[in-house]
């Protein structure tokens, strides 16, 4: 089956490329792909001329394919977003707070959330998940979001991630529950959850109609989308729609990609009365994991031996813990050896991202790879690597005097083993995770585990 529908907008750009219309307007190159060629879309590529809508007031075209997106996704207001996820998240947070407020924030949200938070001088009150033993964030419990709002009656929000870079899910129905029955809205970085209303292994947890006031998804994740396009759903009465807006206005481009929007559009007619293809899609799962089982030292995690509240399964998830082998060595050997390139790799496990699609051929190829690299394996006891971070020591500074710190402090003290505040945000990419926030105290032990993430070869960044 080839899927061949191009959606409103496109067709409608592609239309437009084909009149005589000269273009005394940006972008530069003047969709002259006589003089460029064709390999970029130079043709379709056009700025808010008459016909096309304004992405920021959006009251025709683009209005058409933001009601799809609320029609997919039920939601009562959805907007299209090409900066991507972080765009939202940062309108998200900064249109239900004011300089000084509380949130509470699962500590395991992407770096954008802290941005945010750093933006408008937040009291962040964290949710520390548990860990398992590969060093991967379990399910936020409805329990520990009610201890927080308990401890902090006064916060304006709460923030989580669900589901995780590793497909983790938490339970955003009784969390919504209990964040609303305390007046605070629940924002939900769904960043790799966009898939999840059609696909079954996934929709205990669907965020938009389980109650979450705010939700942003990555279309280009996990759905056919192209890179940097994402969507925002706000629900319920806690969010000032028109608050929302003005802070999207204030952290998006004025001057939005109709490629990309495009895209958005077709992924959205993609996902209309496609049931048959995500019903493919899961079985073709279903045969991967059977294909699987063979593997006595590699494992491909399934979730339920965690206790995570839900998992996705389309997060192919390698534990290379208890070989002799990491997970950054395993990304490299598929890489190198198959031709298969993985999406992220940690010291104890790989990460495979799949989605609808993917072809029977390409799962076939990668069950087999590891199939082959287990045989060549060895079991080792223990780990040199600790999974579980410590939990940092916060200090309350504000920007001003973070700002003060001198700028050689990070470097300086990080080759001499921690024990200093840190200016930056310090963390591995991917994920994107911060493992030392602005602002906390890097001890010994967060050094240590720095300094593993990099001997494994793990990218680490400081911002």
């Amino acid at each position: 089956m080839r899927y061949t529908k191009k959606g409103e907008l496109y067709s409608s750009l592609e239309a437009y490329s084909k009149t005589k219309a000269y273009p005394f307007h940006m972008p530069g190159h003047k969709r002259n792909s006589g003089l460029l060629g064709s390999a970029l879309p130079y043709d379709i590529d056009i700025t808010e001329i008459s016909g096309f809508d304004d992405l920021h007031s959006a009251k025709g075209i683009l209005k058409n394919v933001q009601e799809k997106a609320q029609r997919l996704y039920r939601s009562e207001r959805s907007y299209i977003l090409v900066n991507g996820s972080t765009c939202g998240i940062l309108a998200a947070i900064s249109s239900v707070v004011h300089r000084g407020d509380c949130v509470i924030a699962a500590r395991n949200c992407h770096k954008a959330v802290y941005n945010a938070c750093f933006l408008s001088e937040l009291d962040v009150r964290f949710i520390f998940p548990d860990t398992n033993e590969l060093g991967i964030c379990a399910s936020i419990t409805p329990q520990s979001v009610f201890r927080a709002l308990e401890d902090c009656p006064n916060a304006k929000a709460v923030i989580l991630t669900s589901p995780t870079y590793e497909g983790v899910i938490s339970d955003i129905k009784a969390i919504a529950d209990i964040c609303h029955a305390h007046g605070a809205p629940l924002i939900v970085d769904s960043a790799h959850g966009a898939h999840l209303p059609f696909f079954s292994f996934g929709k205990p947890g669907e965020p938009v109609t389980n109650g979450a006031d705010i939700v942003i998804s990555s279309l280009h994740k996990t759905l056919p989308s192209l890179t940097q396009t994402a969507v925002a759903h706000v629900n319920g009465g806690l969010v000032d729609h028109e608050r929302f807006e003005k802070y999207l206005g204030f952290f998006e481009t004025s001057s939005p990609s109709y490629v990309l929007m495009a895209s958005i559009d077709a992924c959205f007619d993609f996902l209309s009365g496609i049931e048959e293809m995500f019903s493919q899609y899961e079985n073709r799962l279903r045969a991967f994991y059977e294909s699987v089982k063979a593997l006595e030292k590699l494992n491909v995690l399934r979730g339920d031996a965690h206790g995570w509240y839900a998992f996705d399964k389309g997060k192919l998830v390698i534990s290379t813990g208890g070989t002799s082998i990491t997970g950054v060595q395993l990304m490299e050997r598929l890489r190198l050896e198959y031709g298969l390139e993985l999406e992220m790799a940690y010291p104890m496990y790989a990460l495979a991202m799949t989605s609808v699609c993917d072809t029977d051929e390409g799962l076939s190829r990668l069950s087999k790879a590891l199939c082959e690299i287990d045989k060549t394996l060895k079991r080792t006891s223990g780990s040199t690597f600790p999974p579980k971070l410590p939990r940092p020591i916060r200090l309350c500074m504000t920007n001003a005097e973070l700002d003060a710190l001198p700028k050689t402090q990070l470097t300086r003290e990080l080759a001499e083993g921690g024990g200093f505040v840190s200016r930056s945000c310090i963390f591995a990419y991917p994920p994107g995770i911060p493992i030392v926030t602005p602002g906390e105290i890097v001890s010994t032990e967060e050094f240590e585990y720095i300094e593993a993430l990099k001997r494994c070869g793990v990218r680490v960044e400081a911002i």
